[in-house]
């Protein structure tokens, strides 16, 4: 019998699972999809708010600020990389400098540090920036983080302290018994003491599996463009207009590997599995991002991805326990990423208040580092590539990704099974070619560090198989 039950391995998920790994509990995490961080969580805009936006009066507002506040020493902990570059949100006209005065007022209620820039401040920080601009909100607490990264380092870190995780097991029905919960999967059945429902947009079914108060779950989608990574000035913090009913608006931010993003758009939707782009939708999002900037670098487009954000009726944060023993994660959309770390400690005291919490004497808190061969010295890679030739191996020319770091993304806790887990966890296929060159390369290092055929080798979920047979010719065994 399990402790807690996690269903779902997106950033609230494993941030609650990364909590619980410090102490003397049967943890269980379960989601439905292939690897962790598959779905909203890695299909976001990777902004950790400052905490300027909320109403003061929302669940939003306290989570937003306290998680703010403790990113620093998690990342330091987990080897994330996470960088404070500040937000500007940008006025062009006399309504929405309205606007910005109401977000002013909620940043001192929410005691979040900002300073109201004049146009000619804003074109000293950012150049790029419309020449429409009349005033602007700069929150230097504000950040960008990679989510695949976070997410990956949060659930390996559990694991490393006992979590267990299992995969591509999704949860058919949740049961009250005696003891707690019985949460049966399409595999397996299983006991739990205290369920945990991070489920994302999907949260609302597993509540309806148990719960008597009903709860609707509403897709938004958002549309966003990606532009490579390249020497020329560009913007160097997150670009907001002035946030609307539909959410936070369009933004224009650098990522934390020197790529930019544009978006989103905010569209709502029926179906829980459209992440579909258009062109009109794109056409959109790019002319609301000039209304930001009057440069956009369309010469370095390299892809576009669409994300859902979980919407609840109420707007705000729903963390409830309808039922004793299930806690309930419910409408965790921006600023959810930013508020993920107050949000699991919300989570650890609700479990406190029914399982005694004893401490680990063995509990590790930090994760061994990546390699990350890009951003050592010429000194300090020769010294890595005598320890093992594998990094002297180029694999993904456009992001500098050696082989010795992909052997080593599959063999961790949490580790890489998939293309796309390869992908999200050292970056293969995220530069200009997209994989082009280096996504045969990963096949056969999963492959054969898997133990698996070609064959078998997935870029995703169950069925995703690139491979069919061999061709003719002979046997070509060289990376």
């Amino acid at each position: 019998m399990f402790d807690v039950i996690i269903i779902g391995a997106g950033v609230n998920g494993a941030f609650v699972a990364y909590r619980l790994a410090k102490y003397q509990l049967k943890v269980l995490v379960i989601d439905k999809e292939s690897d962790v961080c598959n779905e909203t969580s890695g299909a976001n805009s990777a902004i950790i708010h400052s905490g300027y936006d909320p109403d003061p009066k929302t669940l939003k507002a306290k989570l937003n600020v306290m998680g703010n506040s403790l990113y620093d020493e998690i990342c330091h902990d987990l080897d994330v990389e996470f960088k404070r570059i500040g937000s500007i949100t940008i006025a062009c006209n006399e309504e929405e400098i309205a606007a910005l005065d109401k977000l002013t007022n909620h940043a001192v209620a929410n005691k979040v540090p900002f300073t109201i820039l004049d146009e000619h401040q804003l074109r000293e920080k950012e150049p790029f920036v419309t020449k429409k601009a009349k005033k602007a909100l700069y929150a230097p607490t504000s950040g960008i983080i990679n989510p695949f990264e976070l997410c990956v380092a949060l659930m390996e870190n559990a694991m490393d302290n006992g979590v267990s995780l299992h995969l591509e097991e999704k949860v058919k029905q949740i049961i009250r018994v005696s003891e707690g919960f019985q949460v049966v999967t399409e595999q397996e059945s299983y006991l739990t003491k205290i369920v945990v429902n991070a489920a994302g947009v999907f949260a609302d079914e597993i509540n309806n599996m148990v719960c008597p108060q009903l709860e609707k779950i509403t897709p938004r989608k958002g549309e966003y463009l990606v532009f490579d990574h390249f020497t020329e000035p560009y913007v160097t913090h997150t670009l907001f207009s002035v946030p609307t009913s539909k959410g936070k608006g369009v933004l224009v931010s650098p990522s934390t590997h020197g790529n930019y993003l544009i978006g989103p758009s905010s569209t709502f939707i029926e179906e829980k599995d459209d992440e579909s782009t258009t062109k009109e939708t794109l056409n959109e999002v790019i002319e609301q991002a000039y209304r930001l900037v009057d440069y956009i670098p369309m010469n370095h487009l390299i892809r576009q991805f669409a994300g859902l954000r979980a919407y609840h009726e109420s707007n705000d944060f729903v963390i409830n326990q309808p039922i004793p023993g299930f806690i309930n994660l419910l409408g965790m959309q921006s600023p959810g990423l930013a508020s993920a770390p107050a949000t699991s400690l919300e989570v650890e005291a609700m479990i406190k208040e029914k399982i005694d919490l004893v401490l680990k004497e063995n509990y590790q808190k930090t994760r061994r580092p990546l390699y990350r061969l890009n951003k050592k010295t010429l000194a300090e890679r020769n010294e890595l590539i005598k320890r093992n030739s594998q990094f002297a191996n180029m694999i993904c020319r456009c992001e500098q990704i050696s082989e010795g770091e992909i052997v080593d993304a599959i063999h961790r806790n949490c580790g890489a099974r998939t293309i796309k887990g390869v992908k999200k966890r050292v970056r293969p296929g995220f530069g200009k070619c997209q994989g082009g060159f280096c996504e045969p390369l990963v096949m056969k290092i999963l492959a054969r560090e898997l133990k698996i055929d070609m064959k078998d080798v997935r870029f995703n979920n169950k069925g995703s198989y690139i491979l069919k047979n061999k061709t003719k010719g002979e046997n070509d065994d060289r990376l």
